[in-house]
Protein backbone atom coordinates (compact mmCIF):
# COMPACT_ATOMS: atom_id res chain seq x y z
CA UNK A 1 0.00 0.00 0.00
CA UNK A 2 1.10 3.51 -0.52
CA UNK A 3 1.59 6.37 1.91
CA UNK A 4 0.21 9.94 1.99
CA UNK A 5 1.87 12.98 3.16
CA UNK A 6 -0.97 15.38 1.26
CA UNK A 7 -4.57 15.20 0.49
CA UNK A 8 -6.53 16.52 -2.34
CA UNK A 9 -10.14 18.06 -3.54
CA UNK A 10 -12.03 19.79 -5.84
CA UNK A 11 -14.25 23.35 -4.90
CA UNK A 12 -16.45 22.37 -7.69
CA UNK A 13 -17.83 26.34 -7.79
CA UNK A 14 -14.19 27.13 -9.30
CA UNK A 15 -13.77 23.95 -11.46
CA UNK A 16 -13.86 24.96 -15.26
CA UNK A 17 -14.12 21.63 -16.47
CA UNK A 18 -11.39 21.46 -18.50
CA UNK A 19 -9.92 18.20 -17.81
CA UNK A 20 -5.82 19.04 -17.42
CA UNK A 21 -5.52 17.55 -14.26
CA UNK A 22 -6.96 14.28 -15.28
CA UNK A 23 -4.37 14.19 -18.47
CA UNK A 24 -1.60 15.30 -15.91
CA UNK A 25 -2.92 12.76 -13.26
CA UNK A 26 -5.44 10.07 -13.95
CA UNK A 27 -4.88 7.80 -11.15
CA UNK A 28 -5.94 10.93 -8.83
CA UNK A 29 -8.52 12.95 -11.34
CA UNK A 30 -11.54 11.64 -13.28
CA UNK A 31 -14.09 13.87 -14.75
CA UNK A 32 -17.91 13.37 -13.61
CA UNK A 33 -20.39 13.45 -16.20
CA UNK A 34 -21.34 17.13 -15.91
CA UNK A 35 -18.21 17.92 -17.03
CA UNK A 36 -16.68 18.83 -13.52
CA UNK A 37 -13.48 16.89 -12.15
CA UNK A 38 -13.43 15.02 -8.87
CA UNK A 39 -10.57 12.67 -7.06
CA UNK A 40 -10.22 9.77 -6.21
CA UNK A 41 -7.80 7.17 -4.77
CA UNK A 42 -6.95 4.19 -7.24
CA UNK A 43 -6.99 0.34 -6.02
CA UNK A 44 -3.48 0.20 -7.85
CA UNK A 45 -2.37 2.43 -5.16
CA UNK A 46 -4.88 1.60 -1.66
CA UNK A 47 -6.26 -1.37 -2.35
CA UNK A 48 -9.88 -0.07 -3.66
CA UNK A 49 -11.20 2.64 -5.97
CA UNK A 50 -12.98 5.46 -4.20
CA UNK A 51 -14.19 8.11 -6.36
CA UNK A 52 -15.25 10.97 -4.39
CA UNK A 53 -18.48 12.02 -7.24
CA UNK A 54 -20.97 12.73 -4.38
CA UNK A 55 -22.63 9.11 -5.45
CA UNK A 56 -19.87 6.57 -4.37
CA UNK A 57 -18.20 9.20 -1.48
CA UNK A 58 -18.66 12.74 -0.67
CA UNK A 59 -17.61 15.33 -3.16
CA UNK A 60 -16.29 18.83 -2.56
CA UNK A 61 -13.46 19.75 0.40
CA UNK A 62 -15.64 16.34 2.25
CA UNK A 63 -14.64 14.52 -0.98
CA UNK A 64 -10.74 14.69 0.43
CA UNK A 65 -8.41 11.70 -1.40
CA UNK A 66 -5.12 10.57 -0.37
CA UNK A 67 -2.47 11.52 -2.47
CA UNK A 68 -0.38 8.52 -2.99
CA UNK A 69 3.52 9.41 -2.54
CA UNK A 70 4.66 8.60 -5.88
CA UNK A 71 2.06 11.09 -7.38
CA UNK A 72 2.89 14.00 -5.49
CA UNK A 73 5.06 15.67 -7.89
CA UNK A 74 2.35 15.44 -10.82
CA UNK A 75 -0.58 16.36 -8.48
CA UNK A 76 1.49 19.35 -8.02
CA UNK A 77 1.79 20.14 -11.88
CA UNK A 78 -2.04 19.69 -11.99
CA UNK A 79 -3.02 21.86 -9.57
CA UNK A 80 -0.45 24.56 -10.67
CA UNK A 81 -1.74 23.88 -14.21
CA UNK A 82 -5.15 24.33 -13.37
CA UNK A 83 -6.84 27.29 -15.32
CA UNK A 84 -9.87 27.34 -12.59
CA UNK A 85 -7.25 27.29 -9.63
CA UNK A 86 -9.83 24.67 -8.17
CA UNK A 87 -7.48 21.77 -6.91
CA UNK A 88 -7.06 22.44 -3.24
CA UNK A 89 -3.91 20.06 -1.69
CA UNK A 90 -3.23 20.05 1.79
CA UNK A 91 -1.30 17.77 4.44
CA UNK A 92 -2.45 14.33 5.13
CA UNK A 93 -4.99 14.96 8.36
CA UNK A 94 -5.61 11.88 10.20
CA UNK A 95 -8.96 13.60 11.92
CA UNK A 96 -10.18 14.59 8.36
CA UNK A 97 -9.15 11.41 6.61
CA UNK A 98 -11.39 9.43 9.57
CA UNK A 99 -14.31 11.78 9.21
CA UNK A 100 -14.48 11.88 5.21
CA UNK A 101 -17.16 9.34 5.06
CA UNK A 102 -15.69 7.20 2.79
Amino acid sequence: MADAKLMVWIDQDLCTGDGICEEICPDVFVGRDDGLWVVKEEASHWGKTIVFDGAEAPEGSRGVARVPDSLVEATVEAAEECPGECIMIEPFDQEVFANRGA
